[in-house]
């Protein structure tokens, strides 16, 4: 008898045994039984089974007209039904100028992208929408993985004497580099690095697909993060730690230089309209003065981040410690705010002609063919027959919803009353993606999943000012609205 029949033999013996170990809070086989004998068995049901083998979910729990809301005459139902066929108003009462809709590819840079379709539509407006301007995205990626990394390795040093397993310390090896950020990483590293244009630093393969890139690179940091705590562990000088430190990030250097291009520091450029017809001379520029010419300001200290998140009381500010992308940037600090008080300052900035960065749970009821959000787009629970009655607040705390992707806010529709009915952003996705690479949601949809706004402090009222202004109460890392937006 052989090994494998051995084994094998064993087994069928121990079942017996192994099936009588239940623990207190395991599955009895009497528990079993029940939740056996509580199943329902109808043609309807197996039919109902044999779909759902066969098709995509979604297209199953697609909302279609239903005969309720034509028997009560519900105009509002009807509407919002009509729209879940195929048909829905594109029109907007306010909306900021056009944009060329843009595409982040297999990456996680959508904060970088909203957060520069802001600055190039600021650019826009100063000057009439007779000048445009593409911002590379690549130069600025270069310099966020490069502080990032040595946001990880610095922190790790901070952190060494701490066990390896301290959640503190976990968080960085768990992550040592990522994609993903919010607003804040766009003013902290356009402010230091500055900006140049797209045509003259464009994507690579690597800026366009980083997975692998960043495979490569958090593979060393957690390598780098080791040696760190050994070296403090041994009680090296600051100095010689910091000169390893550096040492680590030259190899960092190295890696994204092969992937995503070495840093432009000088070049010609002259601007064009938005048709793309050049205007005036070309000129000579760095990154810092091209910063000055197309922004001109600092952008810290001129907005607000506010954030709707109902575990937590209203008209306090937020912060996570190292949750930012330089290490001598600025954390991620939001004024938590009711949605009304959210839509009034965004409708503020709309009807000025200004766009916003915008953060939401995208994922959530989206009809992906046609870019449109809404509440009632899939109709989960009668397909199913099962219920889900968690309410934002719940969602947050369990980990179901929390943002997880931002984009640029550009209109807004209200009714007579004044009240939002609609929002449109611009996406990151390509133009061929949604509606013409826009997404159109429900002011319902935006209630509900709406979790980030980046606005100008000048549309906000003295109350939220100094709302703004307090010490911030400190949250733990793996706060669940702290996700970053990819």
């Amino acid at each position: 008898m052989n090994k494998k029949t051995i084994t094998f033999v064993f087994c069928l013996a121990s079942a017996p045994v192994l099936m009588a170990q239940n623990q207190p809070g395991g599955i009895s086989s009497a528990m079993l039984k029940k939740i056996e004998t509580s199943q329902k068995s109808s043609p309807a049901e197996r039919a109902l089974a044999n779909a759902f083998a066969s098709n995509n979910i979604d297209d199953l729990a697609r909302n279609y007209a239903d005969q309720d809301a034509f028997e009560s005459n519900n105009i509002e139902a009807l509407a919002r039904k009509h729209a879940h066929q195929g048909a829905f108003n594109t029109y907007f009462s306010n909306e900021t100028p056009k944009q060329s809709i843009q595409n982040q590819e297999s990456s996680g840079r959508c904060w970088m992208f909203s957060g520069l379709n802001v600055l190039r539509a600021n650019f826009a407006k100063a000057h009439n929408d007779t000048l445009a301007v593409e911002y590379s995205h690549a130069y600025l990626f270069f310099y966020d993985q490069l502080e990032k990394a040595n946001l990880m390795l610095q922190a790790v040093i901070d952190n060494a004497k701490l066990p390896i397993e301290d959640a503190k310390v976990q968080f960085f090896f768990k992550n040592p580099i990522n994609d993903g950020g919010t607003f804040c990483g766009v003013a902290d590293l356009a402010e230091k690095y500055g900006l140049v244009p797209k045509s003259v630093q464009p994507e690579t393969y690597s800026s366009e697909n980083t997975r692998t890139m960043a495979k490569l690179v958090s593979r060393k940091l957690r390598e780098d993060g080791l040696e760190l705590r050994k070296m403090v562990a041994e009680k090296k000088s600051s100095k010689a730690i910091n000169d390893r430190k550096t040492e680590m990030l030259s190899t960092i250097y190295h890696l994204l230089t092969l992937t995503l291009g070495k840093p432009v520091e000088t070049f010609t450029y002259a601007f064009t309209d938005k048709n793309g017809k050049v205007v005036g001379e070309p000129k000579q520029y760095t990154p810092r003065s091209f910063y000055d010419e197309t922004v001109g300001k600092p952008l810290n200290g001129t907005f607000l981040m506010v954030m709707n998140d109902p575990r937590h009381p209203y008209y306090k500010t937020y912060e996570v410690k190292y949750d930012r992308h330089t290490y001598d940037g600025h954390n991620w600090t939001y004024l938590n705010l009711p949605m009304d008080e959210i839509a009034q300052l965004a409708i503020a900035s709309i009807k000025d002609g200004h766009k916003m960065y915008s953060s939401y749970d995208v994922g959530k009821q989206l009809d992906r063919k046609r870019g449109y959000l809404d509440l009632d787009n899939y109709d989960y629970a009668s397909l199913t027959g099962v219920t889900y009655n968690m309410d934002k607040a719940d969602r947050i705390r369990t980990f179901d919803s929390g943002s997880t992707h931002a984009m640029t806010l550009a209109a807004v529709d209200l009714d007579k009353q004044g009240k939002p009915v609609k929002w449109k952003v611009e996406n990151s996705w390509g133009p061929s993606y949604g509606y013409q690479g826009y997404l159109i949601m429900t002011n319902r949809w935006f209630n509900e999943y709406l979790f980030r706004l980046v606005v100008d402090k000048k549309y906000a009222s003295e109350k939220i000012l100094k709302a703004a202004e307090q010490k911030p109460i400190m949250l733990m890392q793996d706060d669940p609205l702290f996700m970053e937006d990819e």
